[in-house]
């Protein structure tokens, strides 16, 4: 086997040494076997011409390559003005952009960038993105950097195969194999970096990042959980558009599935489930106004944010005119989704002294943060029960 791929290669160097003149009436080597090679000019665009001129060795007509130049000139996407470039890749979807970013290295590279895939991150995810969000995105960036690392050091015990196989490929004759596969000593990846925009979208679509955020109505609307607001870490599930939660270990159930996205949101303060939140609205509180209030069964138990009014004193005869209620130190809250004669209709907190306060019956009451926004108010109010909870 040796011999005979000696004595080819031999042969290949000798023909390309010789000048072939005509002969035999104006013959050439090109013209003899240009027979055999014109059923296999179909294969030269796929196997390129540079390829075929350098193994086979042979001039081939002037007409075939014109006639590939001009097939070579037809028009390519990457030859569009850059802005109109841009306005394309602006138009897909995030579907669209992993499909064109197939296409070659150059629109991969486009296809990637964090400028396209802010938009769709934005897009979808921006309502439920917070600051809390970017930090859990970072912890999952090091524990994936982590991993990575451990594989990269068992695929170095595993790579001395390919090293011994490439070492092989440089010896002459089989140099020009390398050429080909672009051996290099490793094969060629092209991984996406993992502390992209277009990772932490994927990261997010796909399930495997789990965020921070608040879920309304906690239980699928169990009525111990009306109109409030507990901390999750949730889990998206596209074939099902819903989502998956994890509440503390303190709760009463841990997992709820089937989440719509108009349950969720954005964790509305920095503080965490377990801290007490600082009010810095009290002196401002005046009846009618929109409040959440942190509530907590226990001690044991995380706060939830309850969803309640500024209602009036009982000495007030709740004239808009005559209404003194916000001069007062003592502030009325009240909860309309219960009904009157329920202990948790109404509770008291003092406006320049409040901290946590209640008991081991009626619950713990935190901090109070007051809504100014209409979407939130919205929001409640959408999620208003059809009858009053017990």
């Amino acid at each position: 086997m040796l011999f005979f791929l000696i004595s080819c290669f031999s042969f290949i160097l000798l023909t390309k040494s010789l000048p072939f003149k005509p002969f035999c009436g104006g013959l050439c080597l090109s013209t003899l076997t240009r027979p055999f090679f014109s059923k296999k000019l179909k294969l030269a665009p796929k196997l390129g011409w540079p390829f075929i001129k350098k193994v086979v060795g042979l001039n081939l007509s002037s007409e075939t390559e014109t006639a590939d130049e001009d097939e070579g000139k037809e028009a390519s996407l990457l030859d569009l003005p850059e802005l109109a470039l841009e306005c394309i890749l602006e138009k897909l979807s995030p579907e669209g952009l992993c499909r064109m970013g197939q296409v070659c290295a150059s629109m991969r590279d486009r296809c990637r960038s964090d400028r396209l895939w802010e938009r769709h991150l934005n897009r979808k995810w921006g309502r439920l993105i917070s600051e809390l969000a970017h930090r859990e995105w970072q912890c999952w960036l090091v524990s994936r950097k982590t991993e990575n690392s451990d594989l990269s050091r068992q695929g170095e015990r595993k790579s001395w195969c390919w090293s011994w196989a490439c070492t092989v490929l440089r010896i002459w004759p089989f140099s020009w194999i390398m050429a080909m596969v672009g051996c290099e000593g490793k094969p060629r990846r092209s991984s996406l970096p993992v502390n992209s925009v277009m990772a932490w979208y994927l990261s997010l679509e796909s399930g495997q990042l789990w965020l921070p955020a608040q879920v309304y109505n906690r239980e699928n609307g169990h009525a111990g959980f009306m109109l409030s607001c507990y901390d999750a870490k949730i889990g998206y599930d596209a074939k099902t558009d819903t989502f998956q939660a994890r509440y503390s270990s303190h709760g009463r159930r841990t997992v709820e599935e089937n989440i719509p996205w108009e349950r969720l949101r954005a964790p509305s303060v920095h503080t965490l489930p377990t801290e007490l939140h600082v009010s810095d609205c009290l002196s401002s509180l005046r009846p009618n106004d929109h409040i959440e209030i942190q509530w907590r069964k226990s001690t044991e138990f995380p706060y939830g944010w309850w969803y309640g009014v500024v209602g009036h004193l009982e000495t007030c005869n709740r004239n808009e005119n005559y209404c003194d209620c916000q001069l007062s130190d003592t502030v009325i809250l009240e909860f309309n989704q219960y009904p009157q004669e329920s202990r948790w209709r109404r509770t008291v907190i003092n406006r320049k002294g409040h901290r946590e306060e209640g008991n081991e019956v009626n619950g713990f009451y935190g901090g109070v943060r007051k809504l100014y926004r209409h979407t939130e108010i919205s929001t409640w109010k959408s999620l208003w029960p059809a009858r009053t909870s017990q």
